[in-house]
């Protein structure tokens, strides 16, 4: 079966997470500046949270053009992606509403380490549906950005404990990571279509 029903599904839930975590943001009672200071933790885990989802949204979408087709055990390991990425609302609104404090952020940091080897599941179902020659294959290679990346968040969560804002530097170092972009698909991409 091809890729555009599933990759048309996850867009619109992708779209549906983004628009549940911005309806937390709740207006202040207030027109003073002032109002907007209890605001501030919440509309930080926002920010950070828009930021991963985007990263998950984009990286899902070059993912994708590498494909041409998809099976059950694909969309199956694309729903279990989805299912983590759902919860990223939950926690976002949860480790906002209490200042960044241990439990919330650990949670946060565990739907992060779901939502990573979630993402590395689809891409080895994925690889092996089209090969170890194909394009993602190729792309992915050893995926040493995804490795760091789960190690950052098992250590950030068991250092929630300790340091809150040590989990929280090793979450945003983690989103500055993959905001660097990633040009292998693109180049391979460019490569196939410019040698058809």
């Amino acid at each position: 079966m091809s890729r555009g029903r599933m990759e048309a599904f996850s867009d619109g839930v992708i779209a549906i997470i983004i628009t549940i975590m911005v309806l937390e943001l709740a207006p202040p009672h207030g027109a003073e500046l002032a109002t907007l200071q209890p605001l501030i933790p919440t509309f930080l885990s926002y920010v950070l949270s828009f930021v991963f989802v985007g990263i998950y949204w984009n990286n899902h979408h070059h993912l994708l053009q590498t494909v041409r087709q998809v099976d059950g055990r694909v969309l199956w390991a694309n729903m279990h992606l989805l299912f983590w990425l759902s919860l990223v609302p939950f926690v976002t609104g949860w480790m906002g509403e209490n200042d960044f404090a241990p439990w919330p952020v650990a949670l946060y940091g565990i739907v992060l380490l779901g939502a990573g080897v979630a993402y590395f599941i689809l891409s080895q179902v994925l690889i092996r549906l089209h090969g170890q020659q194909s394009i993602l294959a190729t792309a992915v290679g050893a995926d040493v950005k995804g490795r760091i990346s789960l190690v950052a968040y098992l250590i950030a969560i068991g250092l929630a404990f300790v340091s809150t804002w040590i989990s929280g530097a090793l979450y945003i170092f983690v989103a500055v990571m993959w905001l660097i972009p990633d040009k292998r698909i693109e180049k391979l991409l460019q490569q196939e279509t410019s040698s058809e």
